[in-house]
């Protein structure tokens, strides 16, 4: 009898804890998350270079390919091929103006037309590109080269002293300026040569500057000397506005004006 209680509360507590682990297993609730269907990225061809193109180079068909290009990262300076399917044929014999690396998309502002010369084809629109005499001392050693950022120094004497009492005074008239090319070379960088060319010293600097500012640097470079400091690449975008020189001295020009068969002299400052 004993043993037929034992057996019914064993087989009470065998179904109870049955009962209470069924009961708690179903009343977890399962979580599945659906995961929305990914789109796939809308895409345009748009018209790279094949390889790095460097200033200067013509382009040919080989140069350019068409790619692939997320729309969301599309801008409107690209050049797409809904827009213009004929571009790779049509640009053939265009210049470079503006180093291009491989993959990159091509744009137009980094284009000049097939007839421009090289070095205009080079300069930003508005621009003039005007040469300084240069040596290894007033170009930090020689060591300027194209593409490079300088402000420029104006150096005059006092003119009201004799040569060996003569004072000297310096002040910048540019910054921030583009240097580009020295004597003939318009760019320094040599493709396939792994080793670093010795800089070479020019006779001039050709320098990127808008037409008011070429007013400034021949006036200064007649009145006085000009030296090129070097400037820092992290420096570049540097925003710098460079005042007139105030050492450069007026000029008088005399002018004579014929009236009735007498002649008049007249002055004119610039």
């Amino acid at each position: 009898m004993f043993r037929l209680v034992i057996l019914f509360i064993a087989l009470v507590a065998g179904g109870g804890a049955a009962w209470i682990a069924f009961a708690m297993r179903g009343g977890d609730t399962a979580v599945v998350t659906v995961l929305p269907e990914k789109t796939p990225a809308a895409l345009r061809d748009v018209l790279v270079a094949s390889g790095d193109l460097l200033p200067g180079h013509v382009v040919t068909k080989d140069s350019m390919r068409w790619q692939a290009w997320p729309e969301s990262a599309m801008h409107s300076t690209y050049i797409s091929r809904v827009a213009r399917p004929d571009a790779q044929e049509r640009l053939v014999g265009s210049i470079i103006r503006g180093s291009v690396m491989a993959g990159e998309p091509v744009r137009e502002e980094r284009l000049a037309p097939p007839n421009a010369g090289l070095l205009s084809s080079i300069l930003r629109p508005g621009r003039r590109a005007v040469a300084v005499r240069i040596t290894a001392e007033n170009t930090a050693g020689g060591f300027i080269l194209p593409n490079d950022r300088v402000d420029v120094l104006h150096t005059v004497g006092s003119r009201d002293k004799p040569e060996g009492q003569k004072g000297y005074s310096a002040r910048t008239i540019l910054t921030n300026i583009t240097v580009l090319a020295i004597d003939q070379t318009l760019d320094d960088r040599q493709k396939d040569d792994k080793k670093a060319k010795p800089a070479a010293i020019g006779k001039t600097a050709t320098l990127e500057l808008y037409p008011r500012q070429a007013e400034m640097l021949a006036a200064a470079e007649a009145a006085g000397s000009l030296s090129l400091a070097l400037r820092s690449a992290a420096d570049n975008a540097e925003i710098t506005i460079a005042s007139p020189p105030t050492d450069i001295q007026p000029t008088t020009q005399t002018v004579f004006i014929v009236r009735g068969g007498t002649a008049n002299t007249a002055s004119k400052t610039q």
